[in-house]
């Protein structure tokens, strides 16, 4: 507990710093939020596996280095953006460096009438109602010390707002580079994407590093779906095995709003990832999909919160895990069917392939349900590649690790395949080949 106190002390007064780098800003209403955040955090201690959401994530490796807060933007060259782009995919591009805005290696053309699509330390800068109304009103800082930490030191990140009745065609890919140059940074990317009536998008939100370094990421996200609308989202994770990726996505769906997210997760020696959805309106459907790929010493832990708190919602809910090395997977997931939430559909799984007798998973799906006309499923598979299966391909002259390449795709296609987006299925596709094509 005291090494947790002395990490605790050395955020709260980097806050100092981080007051007088606002100039201007600081007088803004947003910096009430800050000082109430740095305040709550000031009394909240970081979880340890004593505490039943983080019983299998042990996350004292994160505690023993005082991570410095990234108060300004590093240069980079454009060939190094474009290292992380997708050649094929024709897309609006909002870029950060180390939780900074690049203006220059942004492009948002030829948008609709009202949309913005930019970052949010400008909307904050000319005291947006929007951000004034809806930042911080999902993710609640006051029980989450990670939540509160971010919300301390909120400063820039992606917003996105989409007027009713208005589709945007094309993807909008949200890249986050990190490029540490030796220094142990803290980036904390606070976004918000807000769906007016009848309107659609798709959000690419990636994380990716320049090279190897020791970083902490800690991300908060808050979706508001508003009624009726389409929110497409993937999130895609390739930063350093070095680093650290602490996330927070919360999803406020209105009536009739359909929300998917597909997540991909590479990188990170500890991940963790809370997606958090409540339906506040009947004939809403949630799509929850992910797909980690872990290897080493890594960690990677999903916990997921899908609230049928209205009647004739349906959510379905697919993660699946390839594992090798001396490394672990956790998954937990809870589907919460409220009493009035009648005709309420929804279905959970997680698979994991365990590719090394040293690597583990420790899978909790679970349902809790107050109401009884429903149709609710779930269920959790741990277990190595099908030994009938291997056999039947070697039996055709194939080769051992082709018949392994070709079953380990298998595996992943029911996630990867639900992407939309075929340049994003078709990189996906290739990681699956560099990985396990050997």
């Amino acid at each position: 507990m005291g090494h947790d106190v002395d990490i605790r002390d050395w955020y709260i007064s980097r806050f100092k710093d981080f007051e007088n780098s606002l100039n201007g800003e600081s007088l803004k209403p947003i910096h009430m939020l800050r000082k109430e955040a740095i305040e709550g955090f000031a009394k909240l201690n970081f979880p340890t596996t004593r505490d039943e959401e983080w019983r299998f994530t042990n996350i004292s490796p994160i505690l023993r280095f005082n991570f410095k807060p990234s108060l300004k933007i590093k240069k980079i060259t454009k060939s190094t953006v474009e290292k992380f782009l997708f050649k094929e995919l024709n897309c609006h591009l909002l870029v950060f460096i180390n939780g900074h805005f690049a203006k220059e290696f942004s492009r948002t053309n030829n948008l609709p009438k009202g949309v913005v699509a930019g970052n949010i330390n400008r909307e904050i800068s000319n005291g947006s109602e929007l951000v004034g109304r809806h930042l911080g009103k999902y993710a609640n800082h006051k029980e989450q010390i990670f939540t509160a930490l971010s919300t301390a030191f909120t400063k820039d990140g992606a917003f996105i707002y989409v007027p009713d009745d208005k589709i945007i065609e094309e993807p909008i890919h949200i890249l986050f580079i990190t490029d540490t140059n030796g220094e142990q940074l803290l980036t904390q990317p606070r976004n918000l994407y807000i769906a007016g009536k009848n309107s659609q998008v798709t959000i690419l939100e990636h994380y990716a590093s320049v090279n190897e370094g020791l970083y902490f990421t800690n991300v908060v996200t808050e979706v508001v779906a508003g009624e009726n609308s389409i929110v497409d989202h993937i999130k895609l994770q390739e930063e350093s095995v070095k680093s650290f990726h602490i996330s927070r996505t919360e999803i406020d769906q209105e009536r009739s709003s359909n929300f998917a997210s597909h997540s991909i997760s590479l990188g990170g020696e500890i991940t963790r990832n809370d997606f958090n959805s409540r339906f506040n309106g009947q004939g809403g459907e949630c799509t929850l999909n992910g797909l980690y790929l872990l290897n080493g010493n890594q960690l990677y832990d999903t916990h997921t919160m899908i609230d049928h708190a209205n009647p004739y919602c349906n959510s379905h809910e697919h993660y699946k895990g390839i594992l090798d090395g001396q490394s672990r997977g956790v998954f937990n997931g809870k589907i919460m069917v409220r009493r009035d939430a009648q005709k309420t559909n929804a279905f959970q799984e997680n698979n994991n392939i365990i590719l090394s007798s040293d690597a583990l998973v420790n899978t909790k799906p679970q349902l809790e349900i107050f109401a009884d006309d429903v149709k609710c499923s779930h269920g959790a598979t741990i277990g190595q590649l099908d030994a009938d299966s291997m056999f039947y391909l070697k039996a055709r002259g194939i080769g051992e690790e082709k018949a392994r390449t070709i079953l380990i795709h298998a595996f992943a296609s029911d996630v990867v395949r639900t992407v939309k987006i075929e340049a994003l299925r078709n990189y996906f596709e290739k990681i699956l080949n560099d990985r396990f094509n050997k």
